[in-house]
């Protein structure tokens, strides 16, 4: 997964699903519901993500789409396949207080310090053009090549991701004083 995209592996959901049926349980024990988080502080699910939800899921008796993004901000849609078939949005809120049985706070916290690192952007108190000259902000390039990742991409979900970055001017207009990402 990434900020852009999402696709199931296949051949490791058939695995899964043979490891659960082995273990004696049905579908509708470990394959209704679909949680995910979004980088931003949207929890509106993508085109991408309803479509790969209605692939997955569509003909579950029932089924959730749960989106959590930042600040708590969720979305969660209980589909239904019985009766006349639909959906309804639940309002959920998640309770971070709670322990659960495999909760380990402290172990998190080491996992978190070791591997989590924030990057420092650059001063905004400097001019934009010794920004841009500055060769220290090529260290502020995405975590991973996307650009590469871009051109893998099926054609349809790289026309969607450029139709999106059109519809939305504050992210390239010069003229705008605050770029919101």
């Amino acid at each position: 997964m990434t900020c852009v995209s999402v696709k199931f592996d296949d051949v490791s959901i058939a695995d899964f699903f043979d490891t659960q049926v082995d273990l004696g349980r049905k579908p509708e024990q470990f394959a209704r519901i679909w949680l995910h988080s979004h980088p931003g502080d949207s929890p509106e699910p993508s085109a991408i993500d309803e479509v790969t939800f209605e692939r997955v899921f569509g003909k579950c008796q029932w089924a959730v789409l749960f989106v959590v993004a930042q600040d708590n901000e969720t979305y969660a849609k209980l589909q239904f396949n019985v009766g006349p078939g639909g959906h309804v949005l639940i309002p959920v809120e998640i309770d971070y207080s709670q322990d659960f049985e495999s909760s380990d706070h402290d172990l998190w916290d080491t996992e978190f310090a070791a591997h989590i690192k924030a990057n420092e952007w650059p001063d905004e108190g400097k001019e934009p053009e010794s920004i841009l000259a500055d060769d220290a902000l090529n260290s502020y390039a995405l975590p991973y090549d996307f650009l590469e990742e871009f051109e893998q991409m099926e054609i349809e979900e790289r026309q969607f991701i450029l139709d999106e970055l059109a519809n939305r001017s504050e992210l390239w207009n010069p003229e705008s004083e605050v770029m919101c990402l």
